[in-house]
């Protein structure tokens, strides 16, 4: 994958799948191509070569906006229109207020909405800031619930969220999409040890792929030499 053909491809040969509902950590430093897989599945940049196929649909032959009524993405930082948190949960008027409540509480948000003098049409500042980051990441699953993602891009977040509010984000993946295939560019061991498999991407290939726990057990793995030590481990998961 390439902007231009004078460009080296951000993408070497990358091959991997996944299966409904696995949930997928992509490790790697700076540079590995995480980011990219990302822009490859939304197709932000077009694809060079190869293909991405979701439930068996080559995505380059669907709508952009087929292909991203059923894909969703929970940046680091993520941000929200100027609106009320209904507008941000559903643009287009899709739903209504029980489902909208039903998507809050499994995000533990409908508490923080219902305590708010206007509730469902409680406004939102310009880019969410009046919200916390973690509030806002919350938001953002709330709004995939609804659309009902088969698959979920998550740019985990690091020291933007307290440890609470961490907890509530991976216990949201694991009960509310479970059915969902979740892919998480992962920044924090904790996260990584809990997926069902970890992907280890350098210079924008696949370096090695497997169970977590097997690959941190086998001193020959770049995930045991990236997991051995703490100091190594945040280098590695920048």
């Amino acid at each position: 994958m390439h902007a231009c053909a004078e460009l080296e491809p951000a993408l070497k040969g990358v091959s991997f799948a996944t299966g409904a509902g696995e949930k997928i950590g992509i490790v790697g430093r700076t540079g590995a191509g995480k980011t990219t897989l990302a822009v490859a599945l939304f197709r932000i940049t077009e694809l060079s070569s190869g293909r991405v196929i979701l439930d068996g649909i080559d995505v380059s032959k669907i709508g952009l906006d087929d292909l991203r009524t059923h894909i969703a993405i929970i940046p680091q930082d993520p941000v929200l229109f100027a609106g009320t948190i209904r507008s941000n949960l559903d643009p287009f008027s899709s739903y209504g207020d029980y489902e909208l409540e039903s998507a809050l509480d499994k995000v533990h948000m409908r508490d923080f909405v219902r305590s708010q003098k206007d509730k469902l049409n409680y406004e939102v500042s310009e880019g969410g800031s009046n919200l916390s980051v973690g509030q806002r990441q919350l938001l953002c699953m709330a709004r995939a619930l609804l659309r009902k993602a088969k698959v979920i891009v998550m740019d985990e977040a690091t020291a933007s969220v307290d440890m609470e509010t961490d907890g509530l984000i991976q216990a949201t993946i694991r009960e509310q999409f479970h059915s969902s295939t979740v892919l998480t560019i992962a920044h924090r061991l904790a996260t990584v040890m809990a997926c069902d498999r970890v992907m280890v991407l350098g210079d924008g290939r696949v370096l090695e792929m497997g169970e977590p726990k097997a690959l941190s057990e086998d001193p020959a793995t770049i995930f045991h030499e990236m997991t051995s030590s703490r100091s190594s481990a945040e280098e590695m998961l920048k």
